[in-house]
């Protein structure tokens, strides 16, 4: 049947609708496919196992021309740092990029602040800030400000401070918790506090930093005074946070408090990760009560050197000898690097115990782990042959110091001098002493009691009336005990 070309036109899609569909078809079709592929490959970079396999994806993208994406080359750098080749593999993929956003300078700064190389990090986000439209966002501050708290520099942490206030992101949570953080590990709690203060809105991250800075700093009363505020405000209690109060109860030596928060973390079945276990043992240590601090020790799935450290240190410190150096070979058979405290602990044993051989050989051990033996570790092995009666090679010890020694390496000295009646050694130390802490009644009491034993009292009373001349006088001495009842 004939039909007029009109109604033959009708009837079908005309050329210019054909044309368009096919065209959006196709880029329809295009854009889902290359988005399944950049989440593919970005799979693949996530999952990569080992270097060699990663430097073949790299290849294979290059291949694809998916390398400027900016998302897998982002992850392609991210990815490199994660398998140790951060420098200087990551970097010159990183300035290599066709184009880079704020996620991807955030990934090379924050990788950089992570592996301990501050500089390097602060160094970028400056370059960032001169040479590149992009400007920094609440994720990229908080890199910059662990950046400056890891480079030890007040200066700096101010003056990106400022640029927290300026940018307007002060008032961010992540930007708070990062400011309270980097004050803290600076040792500047009081301006950790302001910040805390002047937050409008305060989460429970923000909240356990300001706890755990008065905690690492011996600041244990303004710590529970701020765990109290927390307890009103209902903030969420977990791990971090009984780690910090139990720091506190030891510095303290609040057996009691410390008691009551063990039992609370048992009661709320708190999984004892390796830093809560060491943070129980610890306090239990401090409060003299070694049964409980070994009896968690054992318990314990995981140990590292601080949880071994803590222990050995506490027997040491309580004359348990025998038990501190069982600890301490027990530690070195179950392959665990001892650490300066390890030392102190079975250095302080030795002096307890008499084991003059032993001491020397632990005190020559600590160079030979790669370690610097401190003012305690000098005023420990000083004090354990003073009470050997050997004062001249204690006296010996303290003049081949690299550093200059303090009043607790010559006051351990002069204990020695008092005990076997040296007079010679002991007037030479004592002197030392007085002229390093002149204010200190003690050091004059004991070269006065020196004097006495030795039957020189007109030069004991001299020391005494001297001492009333200057007003020195010595404080009567006070002890605080806390029962287990």
């Amino acid at each position: 049947m004939f039909m007029p070309p009109l109604l033959l036109l009708r009837g079908r899609p005309k050329p210019q609708l054909l044309i368009n569909r096919l065209f959006f078809t196709t880029i329809a079709t295009y854009v889902t496919d290359r988005s399944s592929i950049v989440s593919h490959y970005f799979n693949l970079l996530h999952t990569s196992p080992n270097p060699s396999h990663l430097r073949h994806l790299h290849a294979r993208l290059l291949r694809l021309l998916l390398y400027d994406n900016v998302v897998l080359s982002s992850k392609l750098v991210l990815t490199y740092s994660h398998h140790n080749m951060l420098y200087p593999h990551a970097l010159s993929l990183f300035f290599h990029m066709p184009h880079r956003n704020i996620f991807s300078w955030n990934i090379i700064i924050g990788e950089f602040s992570r592996s301990n190389f501050p500089e390097k990090a602060l160094e970028l986000f400056l370059l960032m800030w001169r040479e590149s439209q992009v400007r920094p966002d609440d994720f990229s501050l908080p890199l910059v400000l662990r950046a400056c708290a890891g480079s030890g520099c007040l200066s700096l942490g101010i003056t990106f401070h400022g640029l927290c206030v300026k940018t307007g992101f002060e008032v961010s949570l992540f930007v708070g918790s990062a400011l309270v953080f980097m004050y803290v590990t600076l040792g500047y709690v009081f301006h950790a506090r302001l910040v805390f203060d002047e937050m409008p809105k305060r989460d429970a991250i923000l909240w356990t930093a300001m706890l755990s800075g008065y905690a690492q700093h011996g600041e244990p009363g303004l710590g529970l005074q701020l765990f109290r505020e927390m307890l009103n405000f209902e903030i969420k209690l977990d791990g971090v946070v009984m780690v910090s109060l139990l720091l506190m109860c030891g510095q303290l030596g609040w057996l009691k408090h410390g008691k009551s928060v063990h039992c609370w973390c048992l009661r709320n079945c708190l999984e004892m990760e390796l830093s809560l276990g060491n943070a129980i043992v610890d306090m239990y240590v401090k409060c003299a009560i070694l049964t409980y601090a070994r009896r968690m020790f054992n318990k314990m799935r995981r140990r590292d050197v601080f949880s071994w450290s803590s222990l050995i240190l506490g027997y040491g410190l309580g004359g348990n000898v025998d038990i501190a150096l069982e600890l301490f070979d027990r530690m070195e058979k179950a392959g665990v690097m001892p650490n300066d405290v390890t030392f102190l602990g079975v250095l302080t044993a030795c002096a307890h115990g008499g084991l003059v051989e032993r001491a020397r050989s632990y005190f020559r051990m600590i160079q030979d782990c790669g370690l610097v033996a401190g003012l305690k570790h000098y005023a420990t092995m000083v004090d354990c042959l003073g009470k050997a009666g050997l004062l001249e090679e204690a006296e010996k010890l303290i003049e081949e110091m690299p550093i200059e020694p303090d009043a607790g390496v010559l006051g351990a000295i002069l204990s020695g001098c008092r005990v076997h009646n040296n007079l010679e050694v002991g007037g030479r130390i004592a002197k030392k002493l007085i002229k390093l802490a002149p204010e200190k009644a003690s050091y004059y009491v004991l070269l006065s009691n020196i004097y006495a034993e030795a039957g020189r009292y007109e030069e004991a009373e001299k020391i005494r009336d001297f001492m009333k001349e200057i007003d020195v006088s010595k404080l009567p001495g006070q002890s605080l005990i806390e029962s287990m009842g």
